[in-house]
């Protein structure tokens, strides 16, 4: 039998709510407290799952929980979030159902961990692969980045959402993930300038200063001390548990991740330091002579440091600090600001860059997220948004905050209704009417667009004429007076004149949480949410990358004197299409509340609980799911658990479930009216037939564990007897093998015994007779030996005596030349010493004589005669020895004679300087007038590319052809020939490098003195020219590539499409001419070569970075290059060998 686990299965407490036989709020209190204080986090309420924050790590998230859930039941194990994930995703994957995991609940309660797991565990269950692990990858990273932008450390919770997210995560038919879309909900901006005691700003920012490293801080002009920057609490800057050094490079991992090239994270760390700096700057009042007072900044310093970080001029910041100016119709008025309202734009342009910049990332994440496929795909969304607010100074920021928590109460009550109202029809049963409290006149107050509390708050932003919060708030007492959830001190409703806990400046609404008291204060500045013009187009003049793009109002060419739509409006909007799209898929939901406001474990307050389960509608939720019958069950599993309470159902049922059912069910004493046969399940109308259905089932397995156990011990010992039996038969019938081959062995020894004795006897005597024989052999053998060695002997004494006596003769003979030779030696050797006797005295007469004759003209400056004769002779030597070993003519050629004395050292190296001028000379007047300009710009390659890049060594022996096509010959180009009217000086074939795939695509190259032209190879037509103004800049790599990149100006005609990525083979010989060009040119400056292994280029308005690498190579040695995402091009470079 096979035995499956079920929530019923060792409950602690009671698994589902529904189950409860007493449903009160006191007993559906206990039971949460009861499961959590087992650690048991999760309980249902159907198919919603409750989730209690730990506050601790508990071992049930762990990958064999995720296998031990998948594929499975919801109600086939214990609560879990997992189960909810797995149903979803089964859904989705298997009925082709868009699905949406609703996750609510206060802040602390745990919900952007329970979105962390549910995406972990769909990610776990789905498909493997290389490109859906890096999806899945993206889609969990871009969690971490939003949670330091968008998260920041609360009273009530250290990693509080302070901003509403939604996600699709898109999915093929297979199930496995293609990508998502991200959604963000009012981001609170107002912390960026102020926080509540005890609470911290955004985690980017404590994560930059903790754990930036110095070289960047000095960069971003930043110090690690948080007391520098009025932005930054210092109450509670560190927080117990949290390492933002350490969070800081799971960020930056995680941007790596996602997809945000370098230079883009470094730009976002700049708008992060520059609203640090933003929060220094302080203003100071100064009178004008006319009375009226203004602002002036305190300290420059920061002003100045926050302008070098974005690229902005500093008078022109300084000034819009200073001045605002009114546009109305055609006339303009610049207005001088106070301190207040300095310091208000101060602040005004440090919560809007955070949040455009905050937005900018979402967006960005989305790019990089986005699945490619155009095909239909299946959805999952995954609401993490904040949870119903209620405060001792609630303001406007609340009563968003709680107006969408109201329209996400009312979807949930709206779809769990149609939910069970959807099942009982499909099952065919009776469907009773339910009453519930519907929030509908809630969400009608504040979003009417007639008499709603936002539309009178936007009219009242509208109004002209002097707009307070006061009179916003006269305007709700006068036309809210009536309605039953309004209360106001100051309303037609008398009945609130006398109650004190509703001051005069706060309203009150009474929403399906409880009543929350708003204080009117901050309301019309927070919904008009306005940042003057002149912030606007300062930030637009600004050379950062990123501020144009996230300031684009501030374009003076697109000045617009419309009012921005109010923030009231755009929440409304943006929730009002949320709504809409949660209802066209099935909702799962979770529900998460906070055990207590001490973040401590094991601590329960019931106080808490309470409240929060109230405003949750959790007990509501149960009725609605008990209205009709509280427990349902598919036939199948009913039959397989409960078929041992019937004889006629146990072991095996043979026919369908639904039968078997109903004869289990008629067998058991369970009044008729106590349940129902739907289609596909059984409804069970009250839990006590439940558990008494349970109980049977209990006692039937204790008997069923007996009987198990008795028949098992019997097959036991049974079994154990024959294998004693069996083991008995097989010892006896290996001992007597056993005997048998003792015996045998004997036998067999005793023979080969007797065998060896008689064989040695035989071979013995037949060794005897062989010896004998061989005796007789060798006898006669040495005889003859002996003969015929006496002969041999004789014969060789003959010989010897006869070689003797010749040997003497040659020796005496030998003897005789000897003598003879020797005599003649000697006298030729005395004849020769008189000959050079005679020789030696005549040279000493001569020399004699010579002396003799010249004494007379040599007297004291004799010395200086015979070296001046001396150094004339060497000098003469020298040169006549230089003149026969000179070196060839060649200039390459290095050899030159050595130095014969070390005083002509001098000499010797001017004499081969002069000597390689010469020649040097002699080459060059052989050139003709092409052939210096060819060498001219072989220079020039060389000044450029030597020792910069590795293709520059195999071109040098190759020569500068320029016109490679023969344009002007070859017929086929004759009429893009025709096309260009200056002289060609190179036409090539490039490939054009196409950004979707990496792929190269054929294309004439022709350059003249003013101008590039691509065209068709095949045709010939012209697709594009650019003049060589407009070229700013070419890009190449460091390697042996034949890839470079055209820059063209921005704003030019050319560049509309962007800039042109080739590959050729002569990249040396085209680059060297667009360079010359240039250089020569004095109309127009010299273009820049940058040489470099990453680069940008610009496809039309997206930035592209081209990255070279080292590779294998796989087809022969060709460089190729890939896309790897909608931002990089990597070109992978072949190693040499």
């Amino acid at each position: 039998m096979e035995v499956k686990t079920s929530l019923l299965d060792n409950m602690i407490g009671v698994g589902d709510m529904v189950l409860l036989e007493v449903l009160t709020e006191d007993s559906f209190i206990e039971n949460l407290r009861k499961r959590f204080d087992h650690n048991e986090i999760y309980t249902y309420i159907g198919s919603v799952v409750i989730s209690m924050n730990p506050y601790r790590p508990l071992p049930i998230y762990t990958p064999e929980k995720v296998e031990e859930y998948r594929n499975r039941n919801f109600y086939e194990l214990s609560p879990h979030i997992f189960a909810l994930a797995d149903e979803a995703y089964r859904s989705l994957r298997d009925q082709d159902k868009d699905q949406c995991i609703l996750i609510t609940g206060e802040s602390g309660a745990g919900k952007t961990e329970a979105s962390k797991l549910v995406m972990s565990y769909v990610a776990a269950v789905c498909g493997k692969g290389q490109e859906v692990n890096k999806v899945k990858e993206q889609l969990l990273q871009s969690n971490p980045v939003l949670e330091a932008f968008g998260n920041a450390k609360t009273v009530r919770n250290d990693n509080s959402s302070r901003f509403g997210k939604y996600m699709d995560i898109e999915f093929d038919f297979k199930g496995d993930p293609l990508g998502g879309v991200i959604s963000n909900y009012l981001l609170e901006k107002s912390r960026v300038v102020k926080q509540p005691r005890g609470e911290r700003n955004f985690h980017i920012f404590y994560q930059l200063l903790s754990g930036a490293s110095d070289d960047t801080l000095k960069r971003l002009k930043l110090d690690r001390d948080f007391s520098k920057y009025n932005y930054l609490s210092l109450d509670s800057a560190a927080v117990n548990g949290l390492d933002d050094a350490a969070n800081f490079r799971t960020v930056r991992n995680a941007m790596q991740i996602v997809g945000f090239m370098e230079d883009e994270v470094q730009s976002v760390l700049e708008l992060v330091a520059a609203v640090l700096k933003l929060g220094n700057i302080e203003f100071k009042p100064e009178s004008r002579s006319n009375g009226t007072d203004e602002s002036r900044i305190k300290d420059k310093n920061d002003l100045k440091e926050m302008c070098e970080l974005l690229g902005i001029e500093q008078s022109v910041l300084e000034r819009a600090f200073s001045y605002r100016t009114v546009e109305a119709k055609m006339e303009k008025v610049a207005t001088t600001l106070n301190v207040a309202q300095a310091y208000y734009a101060r602040d005004a342009l440090a919560k809007n860059l955070y949040s455009r910049l905050f937005t900018w990332l979402v967006s960005r994440i989305n790019e990089s997220i986005k699945a490619q496929a155009k095909t239909r795909h299946k959805v999952m969304g995954v609401l993490d948004i904040y949870g119903f607010e209620i405060f001792e100074d609630n303001s406007f920021e609340q009563f968003i905050i709680n107006y969408c928590n109201e329209k996400l109460q009312q979807i949930f009550i709206e779809l769990t209704l149609r939910e069970e109202q959807e099942e009982y029809i499909r099952e065919g049963i009776e469907w009773t009417n339910i009453e519930y409290f519907n929030n509908a006149i809630i969400c009608d107050l504040i979003e009417n667009n007639q008499n709603g509390i936002l539309a009178m708050l936007d009219e009242e932003c509208l109004r002209p004429g002097t707009v307070t919060d006061e009179t916003f708030l006269d305007k709700l007492n006068t036309i809210c007076a009536e309605h039953q959830h309004f209360e106001s001190r100051l309303s037609k409703n008398s009945k609130f004149l006398n109650d004190h806990s509703l001051p005069h400046s706060c309203f009150r609404i009474q929403h399906y949480a409880g009543k929350v008291l708003y204080r009117v204060e901050g309301f019309v500045d927070k919904n008009n949410d306005l940042l003057y013009r002149d912030l606007s187009q300062a930030m637009y003049k600004a050379n950062h990358s990123l501020i144009k793009q996230l300031f684009p109002e501030g374009n003076p060419a697109k000045v617009n004197l419309k009012r921005p739509p109010t923030a009231g409006s755009q929440f409304k909007a943006s929730v009002g299409t949320l709504m809409r799209n949660l209802q066209t898929k099935n909702p799962n939901y979770i529900r998460c509340i906070k055990p207590n406001d001490k973040k401590a474990s094991h601590v329960f307050t019931e106080s808490l609980v309470r409240h929060q389960s109230r405003y949750l509608g959790l007990m509501e939720n149960v009725r609605v799911r008990r209205a009709g019958y509280a427990f349902r069950q598919p036939y199948e599993s009913c039959l397989e658990r409960y078929k041992m309470l019937c004889k006629r159902t146990w072991p095996h049922w043979k026919g369908p479930a639904r039968e078997g059912v109903e004869v289990l069910m008629g067998e058991l004493p369970v009044p008729a009216e106590e349940y129902s046969y739907g289609r596909s399940k059984i409804f069970i109308r009250n839990p006590r037939t439940l558990f008494f259905l349970e109980e049977r089932r209990r006692q039937c397995l204790q008997e069923l564990a007996t009987l198990i156990q008795k028949i098992y011990r019997g097959w036991k010992w049974r079994t154990y007897f024959l294998r004693l039996k069996k083991s008995q038969i097989v010892v006896s019938a290996w001992y007597r093998r056993y005997a048998q081959q003792k015996k045998y062995d004997k036998i067999k020894s005793s023979t080969i015994v007797m065998q060896s004795y008689i064989r040695g006897w035989q071979a013995r005597k037949l060794l005897r007779r062989l010896k004998y024989q061989k005796r007789c052999e060798e006898a006669v053998t040495t005889i003859t030996a002996y003969w015929h060695g006496t002969q041999a002997r004789m014969e060789l004494r003959r010989l010897k005596q006869e070689v003797r006596n010749k040997h003497a003769v040659t020796v005496i003979w030998a003897y005789w030349l000897g003598t003879k030779a020797r005599r003649e030696l000697r006298r030729l050797k005395e004849e020769a010493r008189r000959k050079h006797a005679v020789a030696v005295i005549w040279a000493y007469w001569q020399g004699l004589k010579v002396r003799r004759e010249y004494r007379k003209y040599f007297r004291a400056n004799a010395g200086r005669k015979i070296y001046e004769f001396t150094i004339q002779r060497i000098m003469q030597k020298y040169f006549l020895s230089l003149k026969s070993s000179m070196p060839s003519k060649s200039p390459i050629d290095k050899n030159w004679p050595a130095r014969p004395y070390l005083f002509l050292d001098a000499v010797h190296t001017e004499l081969r300087r002069i000597f390689h001028l010469w020649r040097c000379k002699k080459y060059r007047s052989q050139f003709t007038e092409e052939k210096k300009a060819v060498y001219e710009e072989k220079l020039e390659a060389s000044k450029l590319f030597k020792d910069k890049k590795a293709l520059y060594p195999s071109s040098v022996s190759q020569p500068f052809k320029g016109d490679y096509l023969e344009i002007r010959k070859n017929p086929k180009y004759q009429k893009l020939n025709s096309a260009v009217e200056e002289k060609v000086l190179l036409a090539d074939v490039v490939n054009k490098i196409n950004r979707a795939n990496g792929k190269g695509t054929a294309r004439i190259f022709l350059l003249t003195k003013k101008n590039f032209v691509l065209a068709d190879q095949k045709t010939g037509q012209v697709k594009a020219s650019v003049p060589l103004p407009d070229l700013t800049s070419v890009s190449v790599s460091t390697q042996s590539d034949g890839f470079f990149a055209l820059r063209l100006k921005e704003g030019s005609a050319s560049a509309v499409k962007g800039d042109f990525l080739l590959s050729s083979e002569h990249l040396i010989e085209i680059i060297t001419k667009l360079h010359r060009i240039g250089a020569t040119a004095a109309d127009r400056e010299q273009i820049d070569i940058d040489i470099s292994d990453e680069f940008l280029v610009q496809f039309k308005q997206d930035k592209v970075c081209v990255k070279f690498v080292q590779g294998v190579a796989k087809n022969g040695n060709s460089v190729s290059c890939k896309r790897k995402n909608n931002r990089l091009l990597e070109v992978s470079v072949p190693t040499k060998a």
